[in-house]
């Protein structure tokens, strides 16, 4: 069971689990920075509150997963920064962020939810896709994304 709190991407643990993240994507694809100019912002200003939400996610007391719902449009938001630690992988616990994060953006108003991932994060495009995401056009410019999901959350 994972209990969901808020937090915020730039102190305490959603700050940590999202550098993890982070480390583990510029591994993945050889010196992106997904912080550099260009690549779509998902920092504290579209993250944390007022513009957006962090929500960390704890196992036993320790913290396993975290997740950011940033605006796009009065409806429509996106899903980002979202990383679960490697021993807490397989076990469900992307699926129960996705879900609490989905749950979060309906009580936010949004009634569309969108997402993005690379080619070289297979488990979370099967992810998406498994949890009703359907495949749409690159709506964010980000330069390493090659699926590009949506959902309606009402």
């Amino acid at each position: 069971m994972i209990e969901f709190r808020e937090g915020l991407v730039d102190s305490g643990d959603g700050a940590r689990l999202e550098s993890e993240m982070r480390l583990e994507v510029q591994g993945m694809y050889t010196g992106l920075d997904l912080q550099a100019p260009g690549m779509p912002q998902a920092g504290p200003d579209e993250l944390n509150p007022p513009n957006g939400r962090f929500i960390v996610g704890y196992r036993e007391g320790a913290a396993v997963c975290c997740g950011g719902i940033k605006r796009l449009e009065a409806e429509v938001c996106e899903f980002k920064r979202m990383y679960v630690v490697p021993p807490a992988r397989g076990q469900g616990v992307a699926r129960a962020l996705l879900g609490e994060l989905e749950r979060r953006a309906r009580e936010l108003g949004y009634t569309v939810a969108r997402l993005d991932t690379g080619e070289r994060q297979a488990a979370a495009k099967h992810l998406y896709e498994s949890a009703g995401y359907a495949p749409i056009a690159n709506y964010n410019a980000n330069p390493v994304a090659t699926y590009f999901g949506e959902k309606r959350l009402s």
